[in-house]
């Protein structure tokens, strides 16, 4: 079970597109994907895994997660929005992010997006110097009857509580959606 500290370190999760990371101009897309690359790869399960590619912008930008682009180039506030909406793919379907991001996108020339997303960011170190500690802590409370049993034992657990917060986030989600609809 000592492994468990290892592979939290190895998985990079304080890596994040910080303000300050993203240049004073607007960036053609492979400008964009390179600063993500750039960013992320550390946090990739291997190699050939992509953190951003033309397709996902060119998807996001059909469906509507971002508000419209100009002239080819992707402002700080794109950049921001991809961020989070990388943040969010793994866990929400696109439908889920939209319904999230929709208010962002409709005030995008009213609200203080760098402002929000460094609160995102202190609340996501926070969330990883927590969730390390949480994680360590219950599962070297479990036990198994040999090692292969207890790293399975540690997946289950894992993957339970990601379907806990998952189902959480889900929730709020359709009360966001609801809230909408009723305006």
């Amino acid at each position: 079970m000592g492994k468990l500290p290892g592979i939290l370190k190895e998985l990079h999760l304080d890596n994040q597109l910080t303000p300050d990371n993203i240049p004073n101009i607007d960036l053609y897309m492979d400008q964009v994907i390179q600063l993500f690359e750039h960013t992320f790869e550390s946090s990739t399960r291997n190699a050939e895994e992509k953190v951003l590619t033309k397709t996902m912008i060119n998807n996001y930008a059909k469906g509507k997660l971002l508000f419209p682009i100009k002239q080819k180039k992707y402002s700080k506030e794109h950049l921001l929005l991809i961020s989070l909406i990388y943040q969010l793919k793994g866990t929400l379907s696109i439908n889920d992010i939209k319904t999230t991001l929709t208010d962002i996108n409709e005030q995008i020339d009213d609200i203080n997006l760098d402002s929000f997303y460094e609160e995102f960011l202190t609340v996501a170190a926070d969330n990883v110097e927590h969730g390390k500690k949480d994680i360590t802590e219950r599962i070297n409370e479990m036990t198994a009857d040999t090692d292969e049993l207890s790293d399975v034992l540690q997946i289950l657990a894992l993957v339970h509580m990601s379907n806990i917060y998952r189902k959480a986030a889900e929730k709020l989600v359709d009360q966001l959606a609801e809230k909408k609809n009723l305006s």
